[in-house]
């Protein structure tokens, strides 16, 4: 994000919209006045930012978000899909046990966009950035169809190994950090119309990450991290695959909340499928060597077995899940 002093790019704001404005007033507005981090070195205002790297090494990650197809203008205000951006990206660095430093932001939007929402959504980015400890360091305005937001996170391993999908081993435990299927169910019920209630509803406006579980979860030997983005089963299955191993999941660990069940009983749904398969938490799983303390917070949900002739999978209860699609999956028809 980087103003320039071209005259050709200088524009007056007249109508309140990003075309009155122009690409580098947006700039000026949103990063004017914004607090950095220590580890931003360098931020918004040259040709590219700097950012401290410790130990010599960067965790780094992007998500692309539509409009329609991740979120909507009127489910969601500008801020909550700020947040939500941010959220998605930070909880994967904090899935690689990673502590998050920075992200940069690529906009696109049609001219016509109104600057206030775009000042909210970049106060969303900006708050979830800074509530845990990263800044926004810089990114890219460009015109477009619809509103795509292109979000990179980037983190610090601190001096420890990244802790990845592929170090799963027979014996470790499942275990769990987070909530899961509240956004799932809050999905639900604004795709049938309602507002309410809010606190499913809000669950997939503003997710929770528990982003410094990551970090803890790596200080305690964490052998493999996901981040539950499309579904329990769907991301364990990487894990799986990645691991070449098979992962059985204890369905009584998983505790139905009572709210997802009054939930459930009003939509006609079983509310069990929104935690096993439903996305958009972002909670962290992980499994241990068996000999490991759990962390604060975590609970275990599972086990590794080893995969013997079968092919690497997630069962439930010792069995194939049986209840609907796994998890998201963008391409699928």
């Amino acid at each position: 994000m980087t103003p320039s002093s071209s005259a050709g790019n200088v524009r007056r704001e007249t109508d309140g919209t990003l075309g009155g404005l122009g690409e580098f007033g947006l700039i000026g507005r949103v990063t004017s006045g914004r607090v950095q981090p220590a580890s931003t070195l360098l931020g918004p205002g040259d040709d590219a930012a700097v950012v401290a790297a410790p130990d010599g090494r960067v965790v780094a990650t992007t998500d692309v978000l539509v409009e329609t197809v991740h979120f909507r203008l009127d489910w969601s205000s500008p801020e909550q899909i700020g947040r939500r951006a941010a959220a998605a990206n930070l909880a994967d660095v904090a899935a690689m046990g990673a502590v998050p430093t920075a992200l940069l932001v690529g906009l696109a939007c049609p001219p016509t966009t109104s600057v206030a929402i775009l000042e909210a959504l970049a106060g969303g980015l900006w708050a979830e950035a800074q509530s845990v400890g990263a800044g926004v360091v810089g990114g890219d305005v460009t015109s477009s169809a619809q509103l795509v937001l292109a979000v990179t996170a980037l983190g610090s391993l601190e001096g420890r190994g990244p802790v990845t999908r592929d170090g799963a081993r027979p014996g470790d435990l499942v275990a769990l950090r987070g909530r899961i299927g509240w956004a799932a169910a809050g999905l639900a019920v604004l795709q049938r119309g309602f507002r309410s209630p809010a606190a499913v509803v809000n669950a997939y406006r503003v997710p929770e990450p528990p982003y410094a579980a990551g970090p803890e979860a790596a200080r305690a030997g964490a052998s493999a991290m996901i981040d539950v983005s499309d579904g329990l089963l769907a991301d364990l299955g990487h894990v799986a695959t990645a691991s070449q191993v098979v992962i059985d999941l204890h369905s009584p660990a998983l505790d139905v909340p009572s709210r997802l069940v009054d939930v459930g009983a009003a939509l006609g749904t079983d509310p069990r499928h929104w935690l096993l398969a439903g996305g958009d938490d972002h909670a962290l799983v992980a499994t241990f060597p068996p000999d490991v303390l759990l962390p604060f917070g975590w609970t275990r949900i599972g086990a590794v077995l080893s995969p013997g002739a079968a092919e690497p999978a997630v069962l439930v209860d010792g069995r194939p899940y049986e209840g609907g699609p796994g998890g998201w999956d963008h391409f699928a028809r």
